[in-house]
């Protein structure tokens, strides 16, 4: 359980602070201590809460533009799941979206150090297929680093980054948890872990989302950007 504690410390902190890659932390700190699917179970459930928390404190930062279509996206990628997964090699997919988070986010780095202003801009028509894309990937296998990519690219500052993909996350997940319990995978033991771990995941928020406060917009954009590149290093070592 001390594991347990740490991960869930460190991963909620971050996502305090950026608003995502809670996930890769969470996963890369356990993937050796426990069963794969029983800590995507636990974080899917843990996290759920941390979702609602940030997009009710960011809440004015909300842009429809950016979070209905993407969610449409997620939830449209979840339908045709079965037939893709059936079909497709998952593995050789996401090594692909692997090695197109870490271009575009080198390309977001570069782009950041030249520039002071904090949008990132670029093709619309390029924004549009990272964007669709993107909703598709995380419907589909619940991947959320290409998502955490476009929503940078698009978004003024760190709270709109954030109000805007845990909306997203919050649609992905309860469509998740859903599922998980309509098919029993979701146990009473999964449920007496997060209530044991709920107050480290409190703290670890709260104490993220104050760190946010104080630290300078460029440095936590910043901090997103290196995030998402270790996501697509991550996504590829996981699946080669």
């Amino acid at each position: 359980m001390v594991w347990f504690i740490i991960a869930t410390l460190v991963a909620f902190f971050i996502k305090g602070l950026c608003g995502f890659a809670n996930t890769l932390i969470f996963n890369g700190i356990l993937s050796y201590t426990a069963n794969n699917i029983n800590i995507s179970l636990l974080e899917v459930v843990l996290g759920y809460p941390s979702n609602i928390i940030l997009v009710w404190k960011e809440r004015k930062s909300l842009n429809w533009k950016i979070w209905l279509p993407l969610t449409v996206l997620v939830v449209a990628g979840s339908i045709p799941g079965i037939f893709l997964l059936k079909h497709t090699d998952a593995g050789l997919l996401k090594v692909i979206f692997g090695i197109a988070v870490i271009i575009i986010g080198i390309e977001m780095l570069f782009r950041e150090m030249k520039s002071s202003n904090g949008k990132s801009g670029g093709s619309k028509i390029i924004l549009v297929l990272i964007g669709i894309i993107s909703g598709l990937l995380c419907g589909l296998y619940g991947v959320g680093a290409l998502l955490a990519a476009y929503v940078s690219r698009v978004s003024e500052n760190s709270h709109e980054f954030k109000a805007n993909i845990c909306v997203v996350f919050v649609v992905e997940n309860t469509i998740r948890i859903i599922l998980y319990a309509a098919t029993g995978i979701l146990t009473l033991a999964v449920l007496k872990q997060v209530v044991i771990l709920i107050p480290f995941m409190l703290a670890a928020v709260f104490l993220g989302m104050k760190s946010s406060s104080v630290l300078n917009e460029k440095v936590i954009k910043k901090i997103v950007i290196v995030l998402l590149i270790l996501s697509g290093i991550v996504l590829i070592i996981n699946n080669l």
